[in-house]
């Protein structure tokens, strides 16, 4: 595979090429760590939490195109401390961070108007002459993460109506409060697991717990809530435990473990909408609500046929824009007659990765070690050589 030809998401391009490897470090007093506590030489992007600079990364990657290396150089592959070396192109990006703020504030009331996406769609230099391939050929289909309700769309069925006809569709309200727990394996597959095949580990429970620990490669890594709290841990990641701070990536952590228990998304979820226009995904018409968790928002779709859920669609805030994870779900098997998907299909900026699951166990004990801090591995002991 020619790495210089394929552009990766940046954090999974690091991932894959193994060059994560900062001094293990963790939060030990409570208090959020910002990317200038872990990372050196960061200027415009001071005061925001270690695991927002990572998905602003990833947004610098969608709206450019570009991977670790098209930033940074050569240089970094296998050395982390490279990163903080000044290059042209970070120095333009400081810039341009001043040119979107100065922009929207002065434009448009400080509101998020504008971002890097805007000009640049995916490519390094924004286009200023228009395009006859593009003014003349036949349009892309529409994205369906983009459809957004309108004053013209039917309010009917209500977001009360699809979220009750999913019940009914999984198996029925009883069924579904019977299940307040279980767990999983199967198989995992990412960049971070060089696109193979890893076993997987999922807890659940209806109390809002839920773990998944993939085995990867290079160690496992864990993203973990006890509810309340979430953790992520892994080789790839910039220090060993992260402790999510509010925002985009602990609401997403607890959206799904609600969605593992879908009698609780009316809990869950505020301001529950509808009345978006008809909407596709692969050819299939859905059913949309929206709502927000936290200060994210959330789209769920669902299959009009069959009443399931086919796609959850989030955004999660950073400095310069927002951030799409969209996870896609098929394969529902009956778990103590409710149905669950046994297949994800994770797509973020930062990657795409997919979980297929072979066996779960309902209404099972679990320790509540499983929804803990996670405990980073020793590290180990190499022995001189005689």
């Amino acid at each position: 595979m020619n790495l210089n030809n394929r552009v990766l998401p940046a954090a999974a391009f690091c991932a894959l090429l193994g060059v994560i490897s900062l001094p293990a470090q963790a939060q030990t007093t409570g208090k959020p760590l910002m990317a200038e506590d872990v990372f050196k030489n960061v200027q415009a992007l001071r005061g925001i939490p270690v695991n927002q600079f990572m998905e602003t990364m990833g947004f610098f990657s969608a709206a450019l195109g570009y991977n670790c290396t098209n930033c940074h150089g050569n240089d970094v592959l296998g050395n982390w401390e490279k990163y903080a070396d000044e290059t042209p192109v970070k120095r333009t990006a400081r810039r341009m961070i001043l040119v979107v703020n100065a922009i929207n504030k002065t434009q448009f009331g400080g509101r998020e108007a504008v971002t890097c996406y805007t000009c640049h769609r995916s490519s390094p230099s924004p286009k200023t002459i228009p395009s006859l391939v593009e003014q003349y050929t036949e349009p892309p289909a529409d994205d369906p993460n983009e459809v957004e309700i309108t004053a013209r769309a039917p309010k009917i069925p209500t977001a009360d109506d699809i979220l009750n006809r999913y019940i009914d569709a999984i198996g029925g309200a009883q069924k579904v409060a019977a299940l307040t727990s279980y767990t999983g394996t199967g198989r995992y597959d990412g960049f971070d697991s060089y696109h193979g095949k890893v076993p997987v580990d999922l807890y659940a429970k209806v109390t809002g717990e839920h773990s998944i620990v993939t085995h990867t490669q290079n160690g496992d890594s864990v993203t973990v809530t006890n509810g309340k709290t979430a953790w992520i841990m892994g080789p790839d990641k910039p220090m060993s435990v992260l402790e999510l701070v509010p925002g985009g990536d602990l609401d997403g952590v607890k959206l799904d473990a609600a969605l593992a228990f879908p009698g609780t998304l009316k809990k869950t979820l505020t301001d529950i909408k509808t009345g978006f226009p008809a909407t596709l995904i692969d050819d299939r018409p859905v059913s949309v609500i929206q709502g927000m968790i936290g200060g994210s928002k959330v789209k769920l779709y669902f299959d009009k046929e069959t009443g399931l859920l086919t796609r959850m669609y989030r955004l999660s805030h950073t400095v310069i824009g927002s951030v799409p994870v969209q996870i896609d779900y098929s394969d529902y098997h009956e778990v103590a007659g409710v149905k669950i998907p046994f297949q994800w299909k994770n797509t973020w900026t930062d990657g795409q990765s997919s979980y297929i699951f072979e066996a779960m166990t309902p209404n099972v004990a679990i320790d509540a070690a499983k929804f803990a801090r996670p405990v980073p591995p020793a590290k180990p002991v190499v022995k001189p050589v005689q």
